[in-house]
């Protein structure tokens, strides 16, 4: 039983290599991040996994349905908030979104994130992973295993972070080092958080709203801030 949770982080270390070190097209992150959920799914089946396992029954989803736009509409609220306060509003200035044309920031929120980025991450680490693991050995293994997992999924596409976030940089002063393991710590406590949404929820949808909102909002308004305040 112990091969199928390995063989579900063997698509996921392939996912990751794929995403950030080996395909440089940006065109394939996409394609490469539904074919492996699709991969996932399928370890899942042979694990025995039925949908409602996974978060994704009938009853889940209704009640994810439910719980999903208030966690995007409270995670819109607090970056608003945020990106109010002047003290705060340096998180957003990040190049990543900030040189983005208005048809790829489109393809970023409602292409890139949603069938890349959320759909992968969510059904690996809140929905099959964290499954397989808690049949076996009870919830706060699933969440702890997998939220480590998740944390250190972030160690490739962290580099380079305080390069293009000024907030990233100023807090890390430039430190490389610093920067990935800030980052893997903090996706590793974001992942524990998302879990126990999974958890009290019943649904993947209640993560997945969570993670689309953090990054859609979050590409959007790092977009808009340096033309709203071009002066800073």
């Amino acid at each position: 039983m112990r091969m199928r949770i390995f063989c579900v982080v063997v698509v996921l270390v392939a996912a990751n290599l794929l995403n950030n070190w080996l395909v440089r097209d940006p065109d394939a992150y996409v394609v490469t991040c539904i074919a492996a959920t699709a991969v996932l799914l399928l370890i899942a089946r042979w694990d025995g996994l039925a949908p409602a396992d996974l978060g994704l029954g009938a009853a889940g989803l209704r009640q994810g349905l439910r719980w999903a736009p208030v966690l995007a509409g409270a995670v819109l609220v607090v970056f608003l908030l945020l990106l109010a306060v002047p003290a705060t509003r340096e998180a957003f200035r990040d190049a990543r979104a900030a040189d983005l044309s208005a048809q790829e920031l489109l393809w970023r929120i409602l292409v890139r994130v949603p069938f890349g980025t959320v759909l992968l991450e969510e059904t690996a680490f809140r929905g099959v992973l964290w499954a397989m693991i808690r049949r076996r050995h009870g919830t706060v293994w699933a969440t702890v295993v997998s939220s480590l997992l998740f944390g250190m999924w972030h160690l490739l596409p962290s580099r380079g972070l305080g390069r293009s976030n000024a907030a990233v940089a100023a807090a890390f002063g430039g430190s490389g080092t610093a920067t990935v393991v800030a980052a893997v710590a903090a996706m590793a406590v974001a992942g524990a958080v998302l879990c126990g949404l999974r958890q009290r929820s019943g649904s993947l949808l209640a993560p997945t709203a969570v993670h689309w909102a953090v990054n859609g909002f979050g590409y959007t308004l790092a977009w808009a801030a340096p033309r709203w305040w071009p002066d800073g």
